[in-house]
């Protein structure tokens, strides 16, 4: 049995999957960094329910643009605050669950 069966009792891989994609908070901010460069930071993922790295590598080839993943969080070259929260809603994270720190 693993870890995420546990956590919903029995349900199906793909309910219980759902489930965790509804109750994790996503903020979306920016952060200036040296020189006036800009990063999207992305926070809020549950590492044990979604593969960050392979997000991470989703966005940026879908923004064309650089980033890396660490600490628990996603970084992206740029402001890409409002694209970043398109995408996710269309991978299936529930728009009201996203946040874009202004």
């Amino acid at each position: 049995m693993t870890e995420l069966s546990s956590l919903c009792g029995g349900l199906p891989p793909e309910l219980c999957e759902q489930l965790a994609r509804e109750q994790q908070v996503i903020k979306i901010k920016l952060e200036k960094r040296r020189y006036g460069r800009e990063v999207t930071i992305i926070e809020g993922l549950d590492e044990s329910q979604v593969n960050l790295k392979k997000l991470a590598s989703q966005l940026k080839s879908r923004l064309a643009t650089g980033g890396t993943y660490k600490n628990g969080r996603i970084e992206l070259q740029g402001d890409h605050r409002h694209r970043v929260k398109e995408i996710l809603v269309e991978m299936g994270f529930p728009e009201e669950n996203i946040i874009i720190v202004e």
